[in-house]
């Protein structure tokens, strides 16, 4: 069965959109018709997106490293200046280094992590809404995971920011409401990704996590793309400022 989200014509940006889940919604994005921007840090990364998603003058790579808001705002300068708008912006960056106990943590590592997660989601969701409210309409939608919701081994400062970012989708909806530009997140549990290999590549660890899940198994990208199209079509054009958990029903036991 195919599964359309009406994203034809729209400008959908996605950060960190050279890989993983990022480009699998650029993929399914493109798929639809949409004008897709994807932003990454490394040129070659996005060239070699760009090469399979063959979307020619409807696509746009931009590399960025979007903690840094001078780089930012050359994102934007260079999205309006091919597309003149943003319909839909997917926050999808995010890092983590597995590092010690919260007490023993470096601050330097600390800075790291909440820059690529939280600083730079907070940079490019506050260009796109000052974008979207001249606009009138526009759609945020941010990749949070359970890991802000439930503290675990390794995830300690990613889970602050995931958590920060999930704060920050409910502030941005109840402030932006009124000028037509909804805001949500999307929370998965582990995701077959090359960000996660680590750990569902170790058969112990594997074993160990999917115990853990009512469904038996963990997530694959597209279990995490559908619910982020469904927040940026029209059919989520009641909902705003909350967030899909997708892990297989591991919070709700």
């Amino acid at each position: 069965m195919s599964i359309t989200y009406g994203l034809k014509d729209k400008v959908v940006l996605v950060t960190g959109g050279s890989r993983g889940i990022g480009f699998e919604i650029a993929k399914y994005c493109v798929r639809e018709g949409a004008k897709v921007v994807i932003n990454g840090r490394k040129q070659e990364g996005l060239d070699a997106a760009a090469a399979e998603l063959k979307a020619g003058e409807n696509l746009l790579t931009v590399s960025a490293h979007i903690a840094k808001e001078e780089d930012v705002n050359s994102l934007f300068d260079a999205v309006m200046k091919k597309f003149g708008r943003v319909d839909v912006l997917i926050n999808n960056v995010g890092m983590n280094l597995p590092g010690p106990s919260l007490d023993e943590t470096d601050p330097a590592l600390w800075q790291k992590i909440i820059d690529s997660n939280l600083t730079g989601t907070f940079l490019v969701s506050r260009k796109a809404a000052a974008i979207m409210k001249a606009q009138k309409s526009g759609k945020i939608v941010s990749i949070s995971s359970i890991a802000g919701r439930k503290a675990s081994p390794g995830m300690g400062i990613y889970g602050i920011a995931k958590a920060g970012i999930e704060m920050m989708t409910k502030v941005l909806a109840s402030e932006l409401a009124l000028f037509g530009v909804q805001v949500n997140a999307v929370a998965p549990a582990m995701v077959r990704t090359d960000f996660s290999k680590p750990f569902w590549s170790n058969s112990d660890i594997h074993e160990y996590v999917v115990k853990g899940i009512p469904m038996g198994r963990i997530a694959e990208p597209l279990d995490v793309v559908h619910p982020a199209l469904f927040l940026a079509s029209e059919g989520s054009a009641f909902i705003t400022g909350q967030t899909i958990v997708v892990d297989g029903g591991t919070t709700a036991v």
